[in-house]
């Protein structure tokens, strides 16, 4: 059946077919011509044959049900505290990761649509993760599905991929973006790693001879001119070291209001969050839980005695421990799962606290970096034009 889209801001049945008052904000989705007829007879008919016009019930009907979906999933968001970016922006500080080794745009879509009806409200992406044009779909049918009002209920990020890394590749690569996820702007647009690579299609590992010297400035350059033309609210980076930052805030018109980083009870970040807090730089934590990558050692986070120890006594997951730590911090959160049931428990962290002794305990935790520079790298080849440390994202 063809389906008609019409846009109609906050709509409210009167008694008066011209009365119409702007207090609910949705789309209405019109499925049937029965159903778009109705808008003729809200218009033309008089006002006691408007009331017993079945399209006219049903689209009552239908804006209520469509009402009660939005204020419900807005309900749920506001649980979720904002955070005021160096840029003005208010960013929620928990966001939805769709970063999956084995990505499935169907399955992407639908556990996108359960977060926003969940509460979610920020979602994180990258071009090289293949989720831009997946999340676009999702938000876009969210919309219509009246679970959220716009595209601005949403804070959307996304990153630029090493292959772009370079000044006159930066503007092309945003508007691609920005294509797959079929949106005018970005809430957040960051440098993905601070290493460049040859320009070409994404591939995995990076070939080590096709790293390239960063020219940082004229990448800087090119992201601040990003924002100034309205293509992103903010810019950021991520993977940057305090050494990395150092030089970027030499010449940086627009500081990076973002450097989003690994960070979790196992990697604490004490140093680099110090520095970017001085600096006021917000940290958005990746990989909260330990993360993927390591495949060969136990998870850290996950396994952790002291955290296991914490979570019994409180009648919490090990997971939500290691996020209302990092949430304590003042950092964002950046969280990955496709099962409501996670995607549930990642969002019951608000309404409790954990005691000073409790972090004391967290902060003796062993340190260990689950990703580094090294194993994105092929194990053939060597680094010809620069030096690893250049490229290093462990903190020193």
């Amino acid at each position: 059946m063809k389906r008609v889209n019409f846009t109609m801001l906050n709509i409210r049945i009167y008694n008066s077919p011209h009365s119409i008052s702007h207090d609910i904000k949705h789309k209405m989705l019109l499925t049937t011509p029965e159903d778009f007829s109705y808008l003729l007879l809200y218009k033309k008919q008089e006002p006691g044959l408007q009331e017993q016009t079945p399209a006219n019930s049903r689209h009552r009907h239908r804006v209520q049900n469509l009402k009660e979906r939005s204020e419900m999933a807005s309900e749920a968001s506001t649980k979720i505290p904002l955070k005021t970016l160096s840029s003005g922006l208010n960013m929620p500080v928990i966001a939805f990761g769709t970063f999956e080794f084995s990505f499935d745009q169907e399955n992407a879509k639908a556990a996108i649509i359960e977060a926003i009806k969940i509460g979610y409200r920020h979602f994180d992406t990258a071009c090289q993760y293949g989720s831009e044009a997946a999340l676009g779909e999702a938000i876009a049918e969210a919309e219509q599905l009246g679970l959220i009002g716009s595209r601005a209920d949403v804070f959307v990020t996304t990153k630029l991929w090493c292959t772009d890394n370079h000044p006159d590749r930066v503007l092309p690569a945003i508007k691609t973006s920005l294509r797959n996820l079929k949106m005018d702007y970005l809430d957040l647009y960051l440098i993905h790693w601070p290493i460049s690579m040859k320009p070409g299609p994404i591939s995995f590992p990076l070939k080590r001879e096709e790293v390239m010297p960063l020219d940082l400035k004229g990448v800087w350059e090119a992201m601040e001119e990003c924002q100034k033309l309205g293509l992103t609210k903010s810019i950021g980076v991520s993977n940057f070291t305090t050494k990395k930052l150092e030089e970027l805030l030499q010449f940086a018109n627009i500081p990076p209001a973002v450097n989003q980083v690994e960070l979790n009870p196992a990697w604490q970040q004490q140093k680099l969050r110090e520095y970017c807090a001085k600096k006021g730089i917000t940290v958005t934590a990746y990989s909260p839980l330990g993360g993927q990558l390591n495949f060969i050692t136990p998870n850290t986070v996950l396994t952790s005695e002291v955290l296991k120890e914490i979570a019994d006594a409180k009648g919490k997951s090990v997971a939500q421990i290691s996020l209302r730590w990092i949430l304590e911090q003042g950092e964002g959160i950046v969280v990955k799962s496709f099962k409501k049931e996670r995607l549930v428990q990642n969002l019951e962290i608000f309404d409790w606290e954990l005691a000073e002794e409790e972090h004391a305990k967290i902060s003796s935790i062993p340190q260990k970096k689950a990703l580094s520079t090294e194993p994105i790298l092929a194990p053939e080849g060597s680094l010809t034009s620069v030096d690893f440390a250049d490229i290093d994202i462990v903190e020193t």
